[in-house]
């Protein structure tokens, strides 16, 4: 490699990327913004739109603390580009309920104490109506037993293995289990 290529690419670390105008549909409200084309979905709705219920975890896709729906189908939001989304419905906590008018998951997690400090409820709760979209459209898991059958049985073994992508630090999985059967009934979607 030249001395001037070497120059050349430490020249381009540091320059930032012209912002892109994105138009975000998020919550039934379209959001304008202009970003930075790297930033994640993630650091799009903290940063730029405020939307503080998404929560940063581990920033790599490892915990399912940032977990949003997109076309109803859950996401991870920091894996993904804010820019990528522009014809896609995104729904996060905020858009479930809200605190007159919860979402029948929310409600199951307060009434079975599904959350110890809260941090990764969010994302628990919104992975858990993916989740359940998925078992209601006969996608098997792992741990189905018969995956020829158009209708999967929610066992607690299921909800695990489908929430496993979900960290809970304080441990509250019993609960979080029994919430998200609780939703299941209720029909939380």
């Amino acid at each position: 490699m030249s001395a001037s290529d070497t120059h050349a690419m430490r020249r381009g670390q540091g320059e930032m990327a012209p912002p892109s105008a994105i138009k975000l549909n998020i919550n039934d409200q379209v959001r304008q913004l202009e970003v930075d084309p790297r930033t994640s979905l993630l650091d799009a709705l903290r940063e730029h739109l405020r939307l503080s219920g998404t929560k940063k975890g581990c920033d790599h896709g490892q915990c399912g603390a940032c977990t949003v729906l997109i076309n109803g189908r859950r996401v991870l939001s920091c894996l993904t580009l804010a820019v990528m989304h522009e014809d896609d419905e995104i729904m996060t906590i905020e858009g479930l309920g809200d605190p007159d008018h919860l979402h029948p998951m929310q409600r199951a997690f307060v009434e079975c104490d599904g959350f110890q400090c809260g941090y990764c409820t969010p994302g628990q709760i919104c992975s858990a109506v993916g989740m359940l979209a998925e078992v209601r459209a006969g996608w098997p898991s792992h741990v189905t037993t018969d995956v020829s059958s158009p209708r999967v049985a929610l066992t607690d073994d299921e909800i695990r293995e489908r929430m496993s992508g979900n960290i809970c630090r304080c441990a509250a999985y019993p609960n979080i289990v029994a919430a998200i059967r609780g939703g299941a009934e209720g029909d939380a979607t």
